[in-house]
């Protein structure tokens, strides 16, 4: 099937997008609505037949079969023996979830249920700090367990009204440094986000706060709460387990934010909009369960994704929020997609026939025009953009500024199809007082070739369950485009060897020691860092 898709889309590649649009139903066509959001994949080269062929690759891939599997928590991480049940965490459902013949959902409800009451005690000032109030929250994880919530706490920042949110993840100590200083140690919680309570980038951070908060109060570990099922070790770094919130093996640390790992989202915005934006992704789930794959917005954003990556060879997508609150989610959804979809090897242990996840990255809008759309616009490289933006922003007395935002990002996508042709911009160049063999000169540097493709995604406004909406569309996206690859999207084996290798030369390098079994490059970089380090 991805050898008859790549010769339509061989036969279509010098086709002008624009020219699809000749037929007065392509816009409505090659769009669809689900609830109060609209995308738009018409602006891209995928026409009916294509479209036709990717919808018979989703059915030869028995998507909807391991959808079921998924869904129902059948171990679908099978290189783990996992199941694959973070649409538990959102269920709203009074149904049970089975793992291994047990429902999951009452312990669920109970871990959400004692999130809550922590949460309504450290936003009311019942739980206090040793010096009053909690005014400040630090959450000290990496990867999924700093990602997913501090993205979504920059999201929703008009639902603010609990303390201050704060995040800690890189090991570097100047991220450490620079949050802590400003806080007062005596009203600040720090909760420690580590399912195993060994991530040594998290413990290590932990450890500097500890320490941070021990030089101004009697019992600092008083001031903590951890994010974890490793109750002993969370015991013996002085946590009372009725501060301690677990989540079960069947929750990937980027699938995570839903749960406990969510626990400063809910404190900084307060449960009932927490529980609203669980409401978004379930509702989410339910049409992505639900729903024939045309009508099915996971689904056609998924074989859009798979039309330009797998079929037409673009190897990168940028993701382009036109919304300063949405500054983090491209790279939350780096570590979604790149960590899922960046393997190489199928589920049955055979090395792929085509390429596997894209490289995914970018910025807000309006920023990145005046950074990286250059390229987009006239290099030479075809990426393809996904807009996504509201109809109407928080602040109403800046309705300009938001229409200002909203003509940028339709315009961009505009653009990036419509291009310029040469006789305009010899018109250009010509109103400029340029003539002769200097006007086509500067003619051809604003040649715009266009047929560029992108999405738009549209929602009325970002709040707390539009945001749980977003967030589980990725996550099925995610989810479809690896089950067409045959891959497993809920394993990382990826980033073990290098955590592994970093293991063994922290000791190298603080004790001063050779090994031999070093490469020379390695070893070199070594000894510059002992030359010219502490």
């Amino acid at each position: 099937m991805f050898e008859n898709l790549k010769l339509h889309a061989r036969a279509a590649q010098n086709r002008s997008i624009l020219s699809l649009f000749d037929s007065p139903e392509r816009a409505e066509e090659f769009s669809l609505r689900w609830g109060n959001m609209l995308f738009d994949y018409s602006k891209t080269n995928m026409d009916g037949a294509a479209r036709d062929l990717l919808l018979e690759l989703f059915a030869q891939a028995q998507v909807d079969r391991k959808r079921s599997a998924m869904f129902s928590g059948q171990k679908i991480n099978e290189t783990e023996n996992r199941a694959v049940l973070h649409v538990a965490l959102r269920n709203q459902g009074k149904g049970a979830i089975y793992v291994d013949g047990a429902d999951v959902m009452p312990e669920v409800r109970a871990t959400r249920a004692s999130m809550v009451r922590f949460c309504k005690d450290v936003r009311s000032g019942d739980f206090r700090g040793q010096g009053g109030k909690i005014t400040d929250v630090v959450n000290i994880g990496i990867g999924g367990s700093d990602l997913g919530p501090e993205m979504a706490v920059l999201a929703l920042a008009p639902y603010h009204d609990g303390p201050n949110c704060h995040f800690v993840s890189n090991i570097d100590g100047a991220h450490i440094s620079d949050v802590l200083k400003a806080l007062n140690p005596e009203t600040t919680l720090v909760i420690v986000a580590s399912k195993t309570f060994t991530t040594i980038e998290t413990m290590t951070n932990a450890a500097t706060a500890l320490d941070w908060m021990s030089k101004s109060v009697k019992n600092p570990a008083a001031q903590f709460a951890a994010l974890s099922s490793a109750t002993e070790k969370t015991a013996e770094f002085g946590i009372p387990d009725d501060r301690v919130f677990g989540f079960s093996d069947w929750v990937g640390g980027r699938y995570s934010l839903w749960g406990p790992i969510g626990l400063s989202i809910m404190i900084a915005i307060g449960p009932d909009h927490f529980n609203a934006f669980l409401e978004g992704a379930y509702e989410m789930d339910q049409h992505f369960l639900n729903t024939d794959p045309l009508e099915n917005m996971p689904v056609m954003l998924a074989l859009t994704g798979i039309w330009h990556n797998q079929v037409c060879g673009y190897g990168s997508r940028a993701v382009l929020p036109y919304d300063q609150r949405l500054a983090r989610l491209p790279a939350y959804l780096q570590q979604l997609e790149m960590e899922s979809n960046g393997k190489q090897v199928s589920m049955d242990g055979e090395r792929l026939s085509v390429r596997s996840g894209p490289i995914v990255w970018g910025e807000p809008g309006t920023n990145g025009q005046h950074a990286f759309y250059q390229l987009l616009h006239q290099g030479t490289e075809i990426v393809p953009c996904e807009f996504m933006v509201a109809a109407q922003g928080h602040e109403e007395d800046l309705g300009h500024h938001h229409h200002l935002l909203l003509a940028n990002c339709l315009a961009q996508s505009q653009a990036l199809m419509v291009g310029r042709a040469m006789d305009d911009a010899r018109g250009l160049a010509a109103r400029k007082g340029y003539e002769g063999a200097e006007l086509e000169r500067q003619a051809q540097h604003r040649v715009f070739e266009g047929n560029r493709p992108s999405t738009t995604l549209l929602y009325p406004k970002l709040t707390p369950k539009v945001l749980g909406v977003l967030i589980a569309l990725y996550e099925h996206r995610v989810f479809v485009e690896g089950a067409i690859l045959n891959i497993n999207s809920y394993d990382q084996w990826g980033v073990e060897l290098g955590k592994e290798l970093a293991t063994a030369l922290e000791p190298i390098l603080r004790l001063g020691h050779k090994d031999e079994k070093l490469d020379a490059s390695t070893q070199q970089l070594l000894d510059f860092v002992r030359e010219h380090g502490n």
